[in-house]
């Protein structure tokens, strides 16, 4: 490996970018209005039927917000789809009445299923967004397709979104030959907000549609193209809210279950037990601003799979939390969210350890606590894990404090405690902490700094170690350049965390500049740019890999299909023992070049289709890796998925060795409506040879409880294992 050589790519990197047509600033950006845009919310004692249609003459008196403005494909101009908003209140729910305007009515509709959590992007959508304490920093989202699904989140400063926060509320939709209505009615006591100071509140809101076929979102009010309507620094004032008193808002969700296990060796020995489970978690608004959370005996039966993955690189593979508790809030604890360095990641809890391949253990009970104003936010978080035949119990503590500053910065800190017990199979006790400073800085809506300092102290070896990480970023209508640099060293040891790897500084500076031509209508974007990635160790800053990846050809379609072009030289200084996929590759340095050609057509169609192919060579072979998938769905009641990828190695590593790895995976759901679904997955890598099944059918029975029924099944091909197990388990929330 040659620096010079890096150089002269790196060189041909920004120049790609530099040279691209018509260099333009920030002409398109624009700052929030110094008085924002207004309207009223009109209080009315008639009941709304909450059914889709907009009938009650209440609905006629309200103020309709009609004054939308286009964020894409184009900012600014004349859109093609209107859409009439109106809000109404009584004493206990806040209704929003919609109408999204189609010329062409249901057969416009583009609508992938009925899964709550939806996919943004792939389906029409309205969605409104609430700052009921008015810190503009934070909101609450509701969103819904044509057909009534729903979707909820928490956004922080534009920034982090916490999709899996799910709230008490309800929406009904009804769809005509001019476009779709919507019925939202959110109850008050599922909203955080202070006691008003006089008779009528203001709150933050801004609404936004997806007209899915042609890819327009239109906003309300005005928020420049480079942001979200999360984006609640240009939020409109909804005036003239009488509100109730703060609720208690207390949540009580208990459940029960019944497990049935049967467990097959390799002698073909079976053995089989039922195990019965009851626990809950409970959900209590202490102020209008703090939340305690306990949850005990818990339980993910229902929780999402994770998905198979063949690590072709020298760094640890990225797992994402998909329960439910530790979802919730998690923005909290984000810190400073640069991904490869997480003090605090939640994963680690209830998980056995690594070397007993991260089975699940039980948990026993927790607590989290939050307490969020304007000016700083506290949270705590204690959980208690089960002892178990192969580790001692574990418990796992850790305390957040963040305090705002200006208008859009914070600082913050952390402290996470891990303590695993002794017991009496030999297991010692062992400690670890960390303590971690994070903040954000945003001089300006265009601009993002994010810091991160953190250091470890573990008792197993007496070790002290530090991580850090640092990005600087610029989004503008018209380019995007920014500089992320992350650095673990050797003895860093978060017990509660996840680093991409140890004694090792990654560099990624890159950009792109974003082109909307006005004659290629069919063309929404065209994104040409580069990153540069740059690894070396921190002890003594000695080489390990780096990697210019150009995107010459980055274009997205009007129609939301997308391909693109990318070449990557490389070079690799490989001095420790390494393998791929079971192949060994030897010390020495490497360097080779990769194409890479992705491809996908419009997601939001009843069928679709997406897939890569790189070629190229890789360390002293060459590697061909094709990623295919398909999508299905005729109706939103039906959605079928495939995806298959192919690794074809050739004359690679230490023996020079041929080989060949298929992973397999494929996905059914079935739904009757939104509240009764099933789904089937299953996935097979020939790598391992391990086959899984998944099956999960639910029914929601009343607004957040569910009847679920779960199947699982594990087979280890090579050796005959199989683990399977049924699961039947009933939750239920009452909220008072």
């Amino acid at each position: 490996m040659t620096i010079s050589s890096f150089i002269k790519c790196y060189g041909l990197g920004l120049v790609c970018v530099l040279s691209c047509p018509r260099f333009v600033g920030a002409q398109d950006a624009f700052n929030p209005p110094a008085i924002a845009p207004s309207f009223f919310a009109v209080e009315t004692t008639e009941l709304i039927q909450l059914d889709g249609r907009l009938i009650e003459p209440a609905w006629q008196q309200a103020e309709a917000v009609k004054d939308f403005f286009r964020m894409e494909p184009r900012q600014g101009g004349k859109y093609l789809y209107e859409t009439d908003v109106r809000v109404l209140f009584d004493k206990k729910n806040l209704y929003f009445g919609v109408f999204c305007k189609d010329s062409v009515g249901r057969k416009g509709i583009r609508v992938q299923d009925y899964r709550r959590d939806f996919i943004y992007g792939d389906n029409d959508v309205f969605y409104l967004q609430l700052d009921p304490q008015n810190l503009k920093r934070y909101c609450v989202s509701f969103q819904t397709t044509p057909l009534g699904t729903q979707r909820d989140l928490q956004a922080f400063d534009d920034t982090n979104r916490d999709s899996d926060w799910d709230a008490l509320w309800r929406v009904r939709t009804h769809v005509t030959d001019s476009g779709y209505y919507a019925e939202f009615a959110i109850p008050f006591k599922s909203l955080r907000y202070d006691k008003p100071a006089s008779d009528a509140a203001s709150w933050g809101v801004t609404f936004a549609r997806m007209a899915r076929r042609d890819y327009e979102v239109t906003v309300y009010p005005q928020v420049p193209q480079a942001y979200s309507p999360y984006r609640m620094t240009y939020a409109a004032r909804m005036n003239g809210l009488v509100l109730p008193p703060p609720s208690a808002n207390i949540r009580i969700q208990p459940y029960g279950l019944v497990q049935y296990n049967r467990n097959t060796n390799a002698a073909e020995q079976v053995t089989e037990n039922t195990a019965w489970k009851a626990g809950g978690e409970i959900k209590w608004a202490i102020t209008p601003h703090s939340v305690l959370d306990v949850t005990f005996n818990t339980d993910f039966a229902q929780a999402d799979v994770d998905r198979a993955v063949n690590n072709l690189t020298r760094f640890n593979v990225f797992f994402p939390e998909r329960r439910q508790f530790f979802l919730e809030n998690s923005g909290v604890y984000a810190g400073a969210d640069i991904g490869g360095v997480k003090p605090f990641f939640s994963r680690a809890i209830g998980l056995s350890n690594a070397q007993f391949n991260a089975g699940p253990v039980p948990i026993d009970a927790g607590l989290r606590f939050t307490d969020r104003t304007q000016k700083r936010t506290w949270a705590g978080m204690y959980v208690r894990q089960r002892e178990t035949d192969f580790q001692g119990a574990a418990n796992f503590g850790v305390m957040r404090y963040l305090k705002n500053y200006g208008k859009q910065n914070n600082i913050g800190a952390m402290v996470t405690h891990r303590l695993d017990e002794t017991n009496g199979k030999g297991f010692s006790q062992h400690n670890n902490i960390t303590v971690t400073l994070d903040g954000f800085i945003r001089p300006d809506d265009t601009w993002t700094i994010q810091y991160l300092a953190s250091v470890s102290r573990d008792n197993a070896n007496d070790s002290v170690g530090f991580a850090g990480s640092f990005y600087a970023g610029r989004a503008l209508p018209k380019w995007y350049y920014g500089w992320v640099t992350k650095a673990v060293s050797g003895q860093y040891v978060p017990g509660m965390g996840f680093v991409f790897a140890q004694n090792t500084i990654h560099h990624n500076p890159g950009g792109y500049y974003i082109w909307r031509p006005k004659k290629w209508k069919f063309i929404r974007r065209f994104d040409p740019g580069f990153f540069v990635n740059y690894y070396h160790n921190v002890h003594d800053l000695s080489f390990q890999q780096a990697d210019l990846y150009l995107f010459p050809v980055y274009t997205i379609f009007q129609d939301g299909s997308f391909f693109e072009y990318a070449i990557t030289p490389t070079w690799q200084n490989i001095n420790f023992d390494f393998s791929l996929l079971g192949i060994p590759v030897e010390q020495r340095a490497y360097y080779y070049t990769r194409h890479r050609f992705t491809y996908n057509t419009d997601q939001s169609k009843k069928y679709s289709l997406r897939g890569s192919f790189e070629l190229g060579d890789y360390y002293n072979g060459k590697l061909n890796r094709t990623v295919l998938g398909v999508r299905i769905a005729p109706a939103p009641q039906v959605a079928l998925t495939a995806d298959y990828e192919y690794n074809d190695f050739r004359r690679i590593g230490a023996n020079q060795e041929d080989k060949t790895t298929s992973l397999v995976m494929g996905g059914l759901r079935l739904a009757w409506d939104a509240n009764i679904q099933l789904s089937l997955f299953y996935q097979y890598n020939s790598f391992n040879e391990q086959g899984r099944w998944n099956v999960r059918g639910s029914w929601q029975f009343a607004p957040l409880s569910f009847l679920y029924l779960v199947f699982n099944e594990t087979n280890f091909i090579n050796s005959q294992e199989r683990n399977q197990s049924g699961i039947c388990k009933l939750s239920y929330l009452k909220q008072f």
